[in-house]
């Protein structure tokens, strides 16, 4: 590899992010227990926060205005007041969590920083991304950082020319085959897929990737051995 450019995705790569959502997912579920079972709920706010991506983005604001249109949904309009007020404080709760660094992140910025120029190429809301990267207080190992509204060719092939590299000279790592991995291999790049435990159901995919640019490792201190 002829690499100028680590790309980091940052939630669930960097930080703990899912895990989150899936507290505040049951949350909901148990407030509105009432009105259908656990698993058609779960099912019901995926499919409005798919529809709702195009107008709200990735985040947590748009999971929360989901929720609240999935209880007005599921409850024919009928949700109390008090109980969207629940919902809201969800969603603030889910703003004000600290940030928790994955195991080996600092260790491996550390070692590569000086010898890459280390961007983070992550998606969601531009405001919840930039405190939560100022939390983490990694900001000083990082070049650039570059939120997208989607990860996809096209948003991909944008920050390689921001960066005025070739395709060739990006590596990206993130826990997201669908979203990390699939586009910068379209483009021509190279990917290292480092797992979560926790995947959103809307970033799975059922492909098997077959490429010499693209890796699989168990821990984010695994792409070392690439480098």
């Amino acid at each position: 590899m002829n690499v100028k450019v680590i790309a980091f995705d940052a939630d669930d790569t960097l930080w703990v992010n899912e895990p989150y959502f899936r507290q505040s997912e049951e949350a909901f579920c148990t407030l509105l227990e009432e009105y259908l079972p656990r698993h058609e709920l779960e099912r019901e706010l995926l499919k409005i926060e798919i529809g709702n991506l195009n107008l709200y983005g990735y985040g947590i604001k748009g999971f929360i205005l989901s929720m609240i249109e999935t209880a007005m949904t599921v409850t024919n309009n009928m949700i109390s007041t008090k109980t969207i007020g629940e919902i809201i404080n969800l969603g603030k709760q889910m703003l004000n969590q600290p940030i928790e660094l994955l195991d080996g992140v600092e260790e491996v910025l550390k070692c590569l920083k000086g010898n890459y120029r280390l961007v983070v190429a992550t998606k969601g809301d531009l405001l919840d991304q930039e405190r939560k990267l100022r939390k983490s207080n990694l900001t000083s190992y990082f070049h650039h950082v570059e939120v997208m509204s989607e990860k996809d060719d096209a948003n991909y092939l944008k920050l390689i020319k921001h960066l005025d590299i070739r395709p060739s000279e990006l590596l990206m790592v993130g826990n997201s085959l669908k979203s990390d991995v699939l586009p910068v291999l379209n483009i021509g790049g190279y990917a290292i897929h480092v797992p979560y435990h926790i995947t959103w159901a809307h970033e799975e995919i059922e492909q098997s990737i077959d490429s010499g640019m693209f890796k699989s490792v168990e821990c984010i201190k695994d792409i070392l051995a690439f480098l």
